[in-house]
């Protein structure tokens, strides 16, 4: 997920915003839990407090899938799912919540996760959004989570996110994984050590290996989710002793597992974000004249993101536009069709995929002549 974008508007407001919650709070079954229970340093008061809160899991990949799926199960009381991206054929190797049908279909992946989730466990409030988080919507993203679960594939929006959830004493697990390894550390804004204790900034653009160019095995990014949700059951059943103050990182070809402790990391008033209070991801600015383009991991693909804007995109006038190029289809949700031989896939909020090409220049250009400058 990209860290720059358009402001998203109130979830209720955005065609792009997908929830469903229940009329009313259901009784929960107590044999459905009941394993769960059974667990003596969770018990019935973890799974009473579990019931009453709330998670947002950020990014619904291969992390992602497996975090809200295990939250759902778990019954937690209330979940957000937010992606920005479409389910495709290469997603169903490791993202569990995903079929062939979503693939076939292209579905936002929050709206095909939504539909999984509200079929596993129809107590829980289930509400998702397909997004773009960035400086100007993520602290409303986050508003209100008891904790936030890091479902990502790139670097700088942790470093945004970390910002948020530090500023607003969120708890949140960091998560990340590529080819065999992975790693994975909690962090409880004022008690432990926040992303830039660790790492001051965010390495260079292209420095970092992604899936496109190192892969990853579906293994890692279920061990990984499974420890940041475990992580997530201790925050939310109020056990917050048993938090790990561990880095810790795997390695499931090579067997390798290590733990590092982060505690001496966590030195007040010398860290830019959790000592001095300064969000510079969050409160980064972008060029208001400059439309965003980025290549897509793995997809052969451009995201193009407009420059933020009081006015709302006119979704429904490009698609009329647009007809006259032929193999154009629009719902809800996006706008798909073809020109020059590449496919675009459009979102309410003006957000663009390009696929067929991985030059962010030439994909500025093609929405300038086709969705508007």
């Amino acid at each position: 997920m990209g860290a720059r974008c358009t402001d998203q508007e109130k979830a209720a407001e955005t065609p792009e915003t997908v929830s469903e919650t229940p009329d009313s709070t259901p009784s929960l079954s107590p044999e459905r839990y009941s394993r769960q229970v059974l667990f003596p340093s969770f018990g019935p008061e973890g799974q009473e407090r579990l019931a009453k809160s709330r998670a947002v899991v950020i990014g619904c990949g291969g992390l992602g899938t497996v975090a809200a799926e295990m939250l759902a199960r778990a019954g937690v009381g209330s979940l957000l799912v937010v992606d920005r991206d479409i389910v495709d054929a290469t997603n169903l190797q490791r993202q569990v919540l995903f079929d062939e049908e979503d693939a076939r279909r292209e579905l936002p992946k929050a709206e095909a996760a939504g539909r999984k989730l509200r079929a596993i466990n129809s107590e829980i409030a289930i509400e998702t959004r397909v997004a773009d988080v960035n400086p100007g919507d993520v602290e409303e993203i986050v508003a209100g989570a008891d904790v936030v679960l890091d479902g990502l594939d790139n670097v700088e929006t942790r470093f945004l996110l970390n910002d948020a959830c530090v500023k607003h004493k969120i708890p949140w697990v960091y998560g990340a994984a590529i080819a065999s390894a992975g790693l994975t550390m909690t962090i409880l804004p004022g008690r432990t050590p926040c992303l830039r204790c660790l790492f001051e900034s965010a390495p260079p653009t292209g420095t970092v290996a992604t899936c496109e160019t190192a892969g990853v095995l579906a293994p890692i990014v279920g061990l990984i989710a499974s420890l940041e949700v475990a992580e997530a059951l201790k925050i939310l059943a109020g056990r917050l002793e048993a938090i790990s103050p561990h880095l810790r990182t795997v390695d499931v070809w090579t067997g390798r597992m290590d733990s590092v402790d982060v505690s001496a990391f966590f030195q007040k008033g010398k860290c830019p974000a959790c000592g001095q209070g300064r969000f510079d991801y969050l409160d980064e600015a972008w060029d208001a004249r400059m439309t965003v383009a980025a290549s897509v991991c793995g997809k052969g693909s451009v995201q193009v993101v407009p420059p933020p804007s009081r006015e709302r995109f006119d979704f429904q006038g490009l698609a009329k536009r647009v007809q006259i190029l032929g193999k154009a289809s629009v719902d809800e949700f996006m706008l798909k069709f073809e020109a020059e031989g590449m496919r675009f896939t459009v979102f309410p909020d003006g957000r663009a995929v390009i696929m067929g090409l991985d030059d962010p220049a030439r994909g500025r250009s093609l929405y300038a002549k086709y969705v508007g400058a």
